[in-house]
């Protein structure tokens, strides 16, 4: 384990994980959460976030931008593009709105053309695989090419096996067991 993922894990224990009664976005209950807002929009982990995304992505050929369901994945991908940049790497970012805007030019992936382009889906913690395989419904109406599924968190809810069933590949970098929480 690198020291950076562990300082990423340590920030995420500390700070973002809450013990008591919730409801997920998916409707679930669990008996804690993972609050990634936390922590990505912290300027002390947001780097830490970027550079072990970027260790879990790497080998992935050819993807040329990276996002996700606003808004979870946004701060994950602006992450990830900003220490690319420090590392010599070139991934744009994107955002995936639930709905079409109404308005101006009616979009709902937002960012750099893609039609064409390989991506990957970012999501900061999985339950159910439901926001990123949203996300891939609106990226591939407008033709881009589908590389993954990458997750910060994964709470092995079963996210992992419906995003692999749909034919994608899916990689997690922080799992429950290293939050303390499995």
């Amino acid at each position: 384990m690198t020291d950076t993922r562990q300082r990423l894990i340590d920030f995420i224990s500390a700070e973002a994980v809450f013990h008591g009664d919730f409801v997920l976005t998916s409707g679930k209950k669990a008996t804690y959460y993972v609050d990634m807002r936390r922590v990505s929009l912290d300027h002390r982990v947001a780097p830490l976030i970027g550079q072990v995304m970027l260790d879990l992505i790497q080998d992935v050929p050819d993807v040329v931008a990276v996002g996700g369901m606003t808004m979870g994945a946004d701060p994950i991908a602006a992450a990830v593009m900003h220490q690319g940049v420090a590392r010599g790497a070139s991934y744009d970012a994107f955002v995936v709105r639930k709905e079409p805007k109404d308005h101006g030019r009616g979009r709902q992936v937002e960012g750099p053309e893609l039609a064409g382009k390989r991506v990957i889906v970012l999501e900061d913690t999985s339950t159910t695989g439901g926001s990123p395989l949203a996300a891939i419904e609106a990226l591939q109406k407008i033709g881009a090419e589908i590389a993954g599924v990458a997750v910060v968190v994964d709470r092995d809810t079963g996210a992992r096996e419906v995003i692999e069933a749909a034919g994608y590949p899916y990689l997690a970098a922080i799992s429950l067991e290293d939050l303390g929480l499995s």
